[in-house]
């Protein structure tokens, strides 16, 4: 199924920006760096897409895309905004010819589980102790994915 973009003002954040809505919006992990979005940003295969209070980033290989980082301002949160960019991320990768969407969410991140179980993403795997915290100790990464086609 295809979806549609709903916004009409999509927004090309910067590297630098990036890392500053992450550092607002992720709570339940270690936000990336600047210099880790300009790297990934340098890359062929990348894939942003991004309104000024939030973002989708990610990759599209071959016939899979990759969600690597999402976030939105939490001021802009359950309004609406992270689904939007989400199904825009989606038609842009099967734009490009991917078939099916992956990515890795902790564990612990309950929210962040829930929202992309009703976005139509299904549990495919877990990594056991993949997320390093603060404190030293590890939460597994839980594996999602959702054809598109």
């Amino acid at each position: 199924m295809r979806h549609r973009a709903c916004w009409t003002e999509p927004v090309r954040l910067s590297a630098e920006e990036l890392a500053a809505l992450s550092a607002r919006a992720y709570i339940h992990m270690h936000p990336w760096s600047a210099s880790a979005f300009a790297g990934t940003l340098e890359q062929p295969a990348s894939l942003l897409v991004s309104e000024a209070d939030g973002f989708v980033l990610g990759l599209v290989v071959l016939d899979e895309a990759e969600i690597l980082a999402l976030a939105t301002d939490p001021a802009q949160q359950r309004q609406g905004l992270g689904r939007r960019l989400l199904q825009a991320f989606e038609v842009a990768a099967q734009a490009r010819g991917a078939e099916t969407v992956f990515l890795e969410v902790a564990a612990a991140n309950i929210p962040a589980q829930a929202f992309y179980s009703a976005c139509g993403y299904t549990l495919s795997g877990r990594r056991k102790g993949y997320y390093r915290h603060a404190d030293g100790s590890r939460d597994d990464a839980l594996l999602m994915r959702r054809a598109l086609t």
